[in-house]
């Protein structure tokens, strides 16, 4: 069955130039689809387009009127004061109207209860646990622990949460509504590593259809089924995930790129020869036919169009040279707010030519960790930089002190560079045209990234420091990203939840939690292969514990105490499995933990039936 189909589509801003022009393509049922294109591109205008929020110029749209639509990007207005629990319990609206009147219902029937009411109860319990009113409180803790939604965040007010928060908790009201058509435009930005690869889990999992924009390559690798990228407005088609894309995307480059040039040197040697016989044909009508029929097979000829290599920009970090092997130190580093602290007693040493990620979840100080060494934030303990070294900063959140002045007017101000310098810098930016006069404070967050990333690959620096580098960026300009840093020798320190970029770089991994930073002197795939087998090592392996069997001893009365005794012990091993089930409903979104219940509850389930078989034998 076809859920969503688009035929022709076209959609323009400006006239004349269209934005998106003659696009094709259907999704099946149950079909998760990445759609992939450079920023401004028309992504995030085709699901505004498929959620009807914006009109289209020409051809046909059609998503499947039976089933719920949900777009991640877009966040419904609550009512004012809402708790985040209470947008959350938004998702079972029409199970808790039911729940109420069930309620209503009952209070009515206490008195006394008709026919009429008895049969309306009967259907609303049915549609109550059709609904999954029964499993509402399961199914929210789970998608909740899944994405990292505190207990205490729950409480909050939803107006009082930032930008990427609501997100967050908008992405959990959807799947908890169970949306059978999900659009989502970049899930992955405001969620951390864990949260990230829960969600990818549940997208395998769910029946849903799915369209996601993302320009996290480990993520569309995960759930991705086929890809459409959207070039020149048009769709472009492969049936694989994004590895497939990438490899399929250069084949096809490869195979035109020859085709072209075999064209180019067959009509190069038709030319000659025309050119040639039409010479030899001035007093010879014969060949001079056959010189104009050689042309007009020339001009029959299919001709290939060249393929299009995409601009890249080409800069490089400036590099200092460093003398030394010491970097920095630390030594009894803390940093606490009030009560809370983030980090205590870190002790590290860092040497020349180290390439370090610092993960941890949202919230445990990783940026905070950062400006403590940069001397932006206050902090307790040592921090001793080499003398020789110098460092350069991309923070996560970037800031202009001008944000009026033009691209242009920025770096002639705040680099101290000739005009034509400033032109030559931008340009290798992809800033050209008129794009320089625009005001900073009007560019996206990718472009201003763009620009930050501009202005310090002119500084010479030992030391790179860049918290959530690819954050905003398409995957064309985090690929160059990641060809400038290849180019740098000096000290990386990162923060990202990119695990491409983690993997590509990372030869030593900091871990923030706990109160702690943990050091693993490894890359990113040794890392997860050690946090496995600390997984594995925590999870009980505890021998069945053995139960006397006791035999009854001779006289009825021993015999009934010893079946009395048998029956309580079977009923205290039913409740312990009973809590068993309720643990695991509650930690389904936490393999480990879920790992180790289900092990426990085969042993206490064999220990239950050993009891049995005593009471079997004590009955006889």
């Amino acid at each position: 069955m076809i859920d969503i189909a688009v035929h022709n589509l076209t959609k323009f801003f400006v006239i004349g130039e269209n934005l998106l022009e003659g696009l094709s393509f259907e999704v099946q049922e149950g079909e998760c689809v990445a759609i992939l294109g450079r920023n401004g591109c028309g992504k995030t205008t085709l699901f505004n387009i498929l959620t009807g929020q914006m009109d289209y110029d020409d051809g046909e749209v059609f998503v499947n009127p039976a089933k719920k639509l949900g777009l991640i990007s877009q966040i419904p207005k609550f009512p004012e004061g809402w708790t985040v629990e209470q947008v959350l319990r938004s998702a079972f609206l029409p199970v808790l109207k039911t729940k109420q009147r069930m309620e209503q219902l009952e209070q009515e029937m206490s008195a006394g209860a008709t026919d009429a009411q008895l049969r309306e109860y009967d259907t609303l319990v049915a549609r109550f646990q059709s609904g999954g009113g029964y499993d509402m409180d399961v199914q929210t803790d789970k998608v909740c622990n899944g994405l990292g939604i505190t207990k205490a965040q729950r409480s909050q007010s939803f107006a009082s949460l930032s930008g990427g928060e609501r997100t967050r908790i908008n992405l959990a009201r959807l799947l908890l509504e169970e949306t059978e058509i999900l659009l989502l435009d970049e899930p992955t930005n405001h969620l951390d590593l864990r949260s990230v690869e829960w969600l990818e889990s549940y997208i395998n999992t769910i029946k849903a259809t799915v369209l996601v924009i993302s320009h996290d390559r480990y993520f569309l690798d995960r759930v991705a089924d086929r890809v459409v990228e959207i070039v020149d407005g048009h769709g472009e088609f492969y049936s694989g995930n994004y590895s497939f894309y990438i490899e399929e995307k250069q084949a096809r480059f490869n195979l035109q790129l020859k085709q072209y040039e075999q064209e180019q040197a067959k009509l190069k040697q038709l030319g000659y020869t025309v050119e040639r016989m039409k010479g030899w044909g001035i007093n010879n009508r014969t060949l001079y036919r056959r010189a104009m029929s050689i042309q007009h097979r020339m001009e029959r000829i299919r001709k290939t169009e060249k393929p299009k290599t995409e601009k890249t920009m080409k800069a490089f970090f400036g590099e200092k040279e460093f003398s030394g092997d010491v970097v920095f130190t630390t030594k009894g580093l803390e940093k606490s707010y009030g009560e809370r602290t983030l980090f205590r007693d870190v002790e590290l040493r860092v040497e020349g030519g180290e390439r370090i990620a610092l993960l941890g979840d949202n919230g445990t100080g990783k940026t905070t960790f950062i400006k403590c060494l940069l001397g932006e934030e206050d902090c307790a303990g040592k921090i001793k930089f080499g003398p020789t070294v110098k460092w350069g900063y991309l923070p996560q959140i970037i800031h202009f002190d001008h944000p009026e002045r033009s691209l242009y007017d920025t770096m002639l101000y705040e680099k101290n560079c000739t005009p034509q310098m400033a032109r030559d810098r931008l340009g290798a930016f992809l800033f050209q045209g008129e794009d320089v006069f625009k005001s900073v404070g009007n560019l996206s967050g990718g472009e201003q990234s763009r620009l930050r990333l501009c202005m310090l690959m002119d500084e010479k620096i030992n030391l790179l420091i860049l918290d959530e580098p690819t954050n905003h960026l398409d995957i064309a300009s985090r690929e160059w990203v990641e060809a400038a840093i290849e180019e740098f020798e000096g000290v990386l320190l990162f923060v990202s939840h990119d695990r491409y970029f983690i993997e590509k770089f990372a030869e030593r991994i900091w871990v923030l939690e706990d109160g702690t930073v943990r050091d693993y002197p490894c890359d990113y795939k040794k890392y997860r292969s050690i946090l496995e087998h600390e997984a594995a090592a925590r999870t009980p392996v505890a021998s069945e514990p053995k139960i006397k069997k006791e035999k009854p001893k001779g006289g009825t009365k021993e015999t009934e105490k010893l079946i009395r005794r048998l029956e309580r012990e079977i009923e205290k091993q039913e409740q312990v499995i009973a809590k068993l089930d309720e643990d695991i409903q509650a930690a389904a979104a936490d393999y480990q933990e879920l790992s180790r219940l289900m092990t426990e509850k085969d042993e206490q389930e064999n220990i239950l039936m050993d009891l049995m078989e005593q009471w079997e034998k004590a009955q006889e």
